[in-house]
């Protein structure tokens, strides 16, 4: 049996919309997403990415404009009898190469290292579920010498409330995700900049849908 699913989100600021449809065969996913410039004036290829997915093993991506191609592989294995999960990206035209492992310490504590080798920086983020209801991260970026921190909680209904704030950019942030009627999703984003002089919310919001075929 396939399945298809679709998501769509609209920047209420700037007045932009991306979409993404995917197909599910087995364990293999095609996706074709659209960025929101692909709108303007008349329909284009500018922002298309065609992916061909395995989860938890393989991404392959295919940047039709920027005609770039970029691959993700996913594995795992244990340390000291704790699993260590890690993905390693390359992009052939940007040349940009990273890795990423996460430790999973207990079933309420892990952490996750983010290292890219051009330009050679760091990140470190820690993350604690308390009551399996709140979770806790604080991150480093040993690149700029930042600090992120997010906050989300989840709700009887099964919907997340977050927060999350950045010191590098000083962008404070707030998203609420919860199930829509049927068979979707719903996501509503706001964001505010407090370096900027005149701190104006912006706005987003997102849905997706599922649909057996």
């Amino acid at each position: 049996m396939m399945k298809a699913s679709f998501r769509g989100s609209y920047d209420a600021d700037n007045s932009d919309a991306t979409a993404s449809v995917v197909l599910t065969t087995g364990d293999i996913n095609l996706r074709a997403s659209i960025a929101g410039d692909a709108f303007i004036n008349a329909p284009s290829l500018n922002g298309l990415t065609l992916s061909l997915e395995n989860p938890g093993s393989f991404n392959i991506d295919y940047n039709v404009p920027k005609k770039d191609v970029r691959f993700q592989f996913m594995n795992s294995f244990r340390v000291n009898g704790k699993p260590l999960n890690f993905t390693y990206t390359h992009s052939l035209i940007g040349n940009s190469t990273a890795l990423d492992g996460t430790l999973l310490l207990d079933s309420n504590n892990k952490v996750s290292v983010n290292y890219g080798f051009e330009p050679r920086d760091c990140k470190v983020k820690y993350s604690y579920v308390h009551g399996c209801l709140t979770t806790i991260e604080p991150s480093y970026d040993f690149g700029d010498n930042s600090w992120d921190l997010a906050l989300s909680r989840r709700l009887q209904d099964d919907s997340v409330v977050r927060a999350s704030y950045r010191s590098s950019t000083r962008v404070l942030g707030m998203d609420f995700r919860t199930k829509s009627f049927a068979s979707g999703r719903f996501k509503v984003s706001a964001s505010v900049n407090l370096a900027e002089e005149k701190k104006i919310p912006k706005l987003t919001a997102e849905s997706i849908w599922d649909f057996d075929m």
